[in-house]
């Protein structure tokens, strides 16, 4: 197990964390199988009955996908190959037969807001920022079941809104919108209620908990059944993605050309 990302039981609840502060938690490849590999092996050995998936700090849950990740693409095939590992991490957690809760403070965007989407319960810490600023930032795009998991979450009209004006979404806004089921002040009372959480999930009937995640995921997999990879090849294989990619390395604001 990488030092980026930890995993340590407290009795019957497993807690993984994001060990990247430095960098706001962005996430590295291996951290995302890393992640997988820990949802997969706890479905199948229940060594625990909840898990909670956090960021070391309090400055982000997770902000996104490291850009150096992106250094080598060359075209729009490769966004694909991008776009299907995503897909398999994130429905490796929401497979995880038991449940998963994220407990959120600061930046959650990107990859991190990806993962906090599919977990069965977010709790926030009141500087949560939850969003995907990719219309600003990149100028990539989202798979169809992150774009559908999101309008089941919030609904379109908000999706939109978090795309095409590229704003995050506060604690208090995430709240309203159903997105995050509570918020409390600050980190040390997020742990606390993630704990508190986790242990009630745990002491519940565990194929109850089973199957309703699992009745929803199929549902949700058929609003997702649609192949987008034309529009995928179109965004990740565009000038505009290189340059955006540039810029944000380079901290400068992208020069978009639609091409």
């Amino acid at each position: 197990m990488t030092t980026e990302l930890l995993y340590e039981t407290r009795g019957d609840v497993g807690w993984i964390t994001f060990n990247r502060p430095q960098a706001r938690n962005a996430l590295t490849f291996a951290m995302y199988e890393g992640l997988a590999e820990i949802c997969i092996r706890v479905g199948k050995t229940r060594e625990v009955k909840a898990l909670v998936v956090t960021g070391a700090g309090d400055k982000a849950f997770a902000a996104g996908t490291d850009i150096a990740q992106f250094k080598s693409f060359e075209g729009g095939e490769d966004g694909i190959g991008y776009e299907r590992k995503m897909d398999r991490i994130l429905d490796a957690i929401e497979r995880c037969t038991v449940p998963t809760i994220a407990a959120i403070a600061g930046f959650c965007t990107g990859g991190g807001a990806a993962i906090a989407a599919v977990c069965d319960l977010r709790l926030a810490a009141a500087s949560a920022q939850f969003g995907f600023p990719i219309s600003r930032t990149l100028g990539n795009c989202l798979s169809m079941s992150n774009y559908a998991r999101l309008a089941a979450l919030i609904g379109p009209q908000r999706v939109k809104e978090m795309i095409f004006l590229a704003k995050l979404m506060d604690a208090p806004t995430a709240l309203a919108a159903g997105l995050v089921s509570e918020v409390v002040p600050d980190m040390a009372a997020l742990h606390v209620r993630a704990e508190e959480v986790a242990r009630t999930v745990a002491g519940h009937a565990p194929l109850t908990l089973q199957v309703t995640k699992e009745a929803l995921r199929r549902l949700q997999a058929r609003i997702a059944d649609e192949s987008i990879d034309d529009l995928i090849r179109l965004a990740y294989g565009s000038a505009d993605f290189r340059e955006g990619m540039a810029a944000f390395l380079e901290k400068r604001a992208p020069k978009w050309t639609g091409a």
